[in-house]
């Protein structure tokens, strides 16, 4: 399987960054191919300007160049993970920027959907699993990723993993987590349930 691999975070020597890193070290283990988009790294412009604005009243959109490169790259991949902290129970505004501009109407919804297999989402938790669990948290990010716009995109196979306790951690624990990416990476093909 192809994967590409989204990662959103300003800074290379962070955890996530790591996560991304180990995971595709378990990727690659399994026998599929990932390749890393890093966000940040290419500059990428997370507001929706008009010119990319989902239309529904146009039969064939026309998206800018910046967009329409990157629906090129997910047209050549299986399937997608994404690897990003948690910042205010949601997405960073880099990566829904990103869905925003590029899962668009007549792409990912619409008359098109998306033809990826299966999208994990690995989101790093600075909170333990009984804080994220308080208020319902984990359903209603799992709700949002899976049904929201996975499903909405066409995509039945979607989870939501979380890394709880990734702020001020012993060292010990870092390594668990990264451990845990590898074997998210070793398993990716496997036992991912339709929504």
């Amino acid at each position: 399987m192809n994967v590409l691999v989204v990662v959103s975070h300003s800074r290379k020597n962070s955890l996530t960054f790591q996560v991304t890193d180990r995971f595709v070290h378990g990727l690659t283990e399994a026998g599929h191919s990932a390749e890393i988009l890093d966000l940040h790294g290419i500059g990428f412009d997370p507001l929706l300007l008009e010119g990319d604005e989902p239309s529904l009243t146009q039969e064939v959109q026309v998206f800018s160049p910046e967009v329409q490169t990157e629906m090129e790259r997910l047209k050549k991949h299986d399937a997608v993970a994404f690897v990003f902290p948690l910042w205010w129970w949601h997405l960073p505004a880099m990566l829904k920027g990103y869905i925003d501009r590029v899962f668009n109407n007549g792409f990912a919804y619409g008359a098109n959907k998306l033809h990826h297999q299966q999208i994990l989402w690995i989101a790093l938790s600075g909170v333990t699993e009984q804080q994220m669990q308080k208020r319902n948290y984990d359903e209603s990010i799992q709700n949002l990723l899976n049904v929201g716009i996975a499903d909405y995109c066409g995509v039945s196979r979607s989870r939501v993993e979380f890394l709880y306790e990734t702020l001020d951690a012993a060292p010990e624990h870092y390594e668990q987590l990264l451990n845990h990416a590898y074997q998210l990476g070793l398993d990716y093909a496997k036992d991912i349930p339709a929504q």
